[in-house]
Order: structure tokens, then sequence, then C-alpha cells
């Protein structure tokens, strides 16, 4: 507008613009100066920086958004300094970078994201076979600073040789808070295993849940001949010579119960005050007594009550009450409080008379009395 106005003065009066010239050679200049000023950035931009001007792109919906490239929000001479910005990490992004893009950016699904980590168990159900090893670990799991493998690992009886990293991957995830369990009641009674778990970390927490051995012996029995129905009868298997009253220390269902002899073992790598015993016989009469003594060597709250116990009359045993999340109530398996094979009283008699002097030395051992006379 300036340039012709100074036009209009220094030229001749008859040669003056009208009005409208002045306004139309106007709007011709300003066109002009507009389509010279913008053909240079292009210009510029295409001769001297690589990196892609701004553009819409569709977005959710078929809506158009202003999707700006890192170009638009960095400074010219850091986009020359880095033609690789695009690649920049996240947290070095812009704000307005998240604020332009942030709806059409999926989110990561929560049932995706994994809490916790894989850690070596830091306590260990490690006996008895049919002490009652599995209703301790299903009571304790319910705890909320709990967390346990389901399955029997047998890792240091049965799978030592493929490694702790293998172990490890059993375990479930925990958070730093929680403590990780699992089972394998054949531990107590194998040799190599004290040494292995001690190896592993001496300061393993371990628990030993213990039956009238006699009672115990019995129901191995039983659980064997549901799977094997030809196998020969309790006395045969229990005793050498019965009439001599010479029992067959040989047989596993025997063998398992002389807990003096197993703990004389594990004595040898942990101190007595990191082993508990629970009472088989109390885990059923008194479940929440027994679970509150369990709680209390872990280290752990109080939490399992006896408000989660019923005892369920058709098997005998107790059961936890029903859970908010669930429509029945939680007992254990067909095979906890199966009726056990009838025993001649006579052998009954002869094996306890057998068992008493190893109960009796590992009362001592343990410093409490059982009593399972």
């Amino acid at each position: 507008m300036a340039c012709v106005l100074l036009l209009s003065r220094v030229l001749p009066s008859s040669h003056r613009l009208t009005r409208t010239s002045v306004c139309l050679l106007s709007i011709f200049l300003t066109y002009l100066c507009y389509c010279v000023l913008f053909s240079s950035d292009t210009i510029m931009q295409k001769s001297g920086d690589p990196t892609p001007s701004c553009r819409r792109v569709p977005a959710d919906g078929g809506k158009r958004r202003l999707q700006k490239s890192l170009s638009c929000v960095l400074p010219l001479d850091a986009r020359q300094s880095n033609v690789h910005t695009s690649q920049l990490k996240t947290d070095q992004r812009p704000l307005s970078y998240f604020n332009t893009v942030r709806n059409d950016t999926p989110s990561p699904s929560m049932g995706n994201l994994k809490f916790g980590n894989k850690k070596l168990p830091n306590a260990i159900i490690v006996g008895v076979k049919k002490g009652g090893t599995r209703a301790v670990l299903e009571f304790i799991r319910i705890h909320p600073d709990v967390r346990a493998v389901g399955t029997e690992t047998h890792f240091f009886d049965r799978n030592y040789d493929r490694g702790l990293d293998w172990y490890r991957g059993l375990m479930p995830r925990t958070l730093e808070s929680q403590i990780t369990m699992e089972k394998t009641p054949s531990y107590f009674v194998t040799k190599e295993t004290p040494h292995r778990i001690s190896a592993m970390s001496r300061d393993t927490k371990l628990i030993v849940v213990v039956r009238d051995p006699v009672t115990r012996a019995i129901s191995d029995y039983t659980q064997t001949l549901s799977k094997t129905p030809d196998l020969p009868s309790f006395q045969e298997l229990a005793f050498r010579n019965q009439s001599l009253g010479l029992v067959d220390t040989s047989w596993n269902a025997i063998r398992i119960g002389l807990y003096a002899l197993h703990l004389e073992n594990w004595l040898r790598y942990f101190p007595l005050a990191q082993i508990h015993f629970v009472s088989g016989e109390r885990l059923i009469t008194d479940p929440a007594g027994e679970l509150a003594r369990v709680q209390d060597f872990l280290g752990l709250k109080r939490i399992v009550t006896d408000k989660h116990f019923y005892f369920n009359r058709t098997k005998g045993f107790p059961c936890l009450k029903k859970p908010e999340s669930s429509s029945s109530p939680r007992c254990l398996g067909k095979s906890k409080g199966r009726t056990h094979v009838q025993i001649d009283r006579d052998a009954i008699e002869q094996l306890r008379d057998f068992y008493r002097p190893y109960n009796v030395k590992f009362y001592e051992m343990v410093g409490h009395d059982f009593r399972w006379e």
C-alpha cells in the first residue's frame, strides 16, 4: 500500500492513478508479496531440511486432526543438528506432541500387564506325605501376602539337574512384600534335599506337617490301593514277620513315619528355629489355630482366622467358606477325607509299639509332645 501511495505522488498529475486503480494495484501487490514469501519458505525447506512438513492425517472416526511431526515443534537449529529426531524416545518429546496425538494412540491392555517378579521361594512345605500338606498350602495361600505354586515341583528330589533358573520359572509372580511358597512332601524323606535347599538359601523357612505315623501309613496305603487295586494287604507290606512283630522299614509308607531319623538330617543344615511343625490332627480340629501359628512363623499378619473355615461333616475335614468371587465353598479334592481301609487291631498295636521310641525322640528334638498314643 505504501508503494502505491508513493507511486501516485511521483507521477505527473495527468497520469495519477484513480482511486479504483490504486485499490486494484494494492491488491495485486499484496498477492504478489504473499506468493513470494510462501514459495521461498517451501524452497528453503525442500533444499535444506529433510524433515517432513506439518500435515493433516486421518484420525479416529474419519475426522481430521492436525498431527504435528517433530519438525513442527522443534526449533530449526535443533532439527538441523539431528536429522533423526523422529526416533526420539517418548519421554523426550515436547508436551505439545502428546496433546495432539494422545487420543490416536491405543492404550496397552491392562490384561497384558504383569506385576511383580518370579523369585525363588522364601518358604517351602517339605513334608510329610499324607500329613495335611495340601490343606496347609490351600489355607495359607488365601493370605494376600502369600503366593504359592499349585502343583508339586519336585525340584530338589527329581529335577535338580534342571537348575535354579528352571525352578524360578515355576514360581508365581510376587510383589516385594509377598512371600513365595511351594510344597513337595517327599522332600522331608529325601537325603540330598536339605543340603540342596541350604545351597539355594540358608534363610529358607521350612514347614513340616506331621501326623500320627500309624494313621499316616494307613492313609498312604489307602491312597495307593485306590490306584492299584491288586496291591497286597497292608499287613503283608508292613511286616516282615507279623507273628514276631518285625516291621518292614524298607516299605516307604513305614519309613516316612520315622520322623526323628529324617529330622536329624535336616538339622545338619538348618537350625530348629527355622523349621515349623504343624500338627495334622489339630489342623482338622482347629485349622484357625494352626494357621495362626504358621502366619506367625512366616512373619505375616494374622489375616487367616476362624471366620474363613467351616467343618464339612461329610468329608470329616475343614473347608474354606465361600469366597465373594465364588458361588460355592472351597473344599479339598475327593482324595482328601477318604475313608481308610480297615486294618486288624493287633497290627495297629504292633505298629504303635514299633513307632513309640521314635516318636518320643521326635518330641524331645522339637520340644513338643504330639500325643500319638
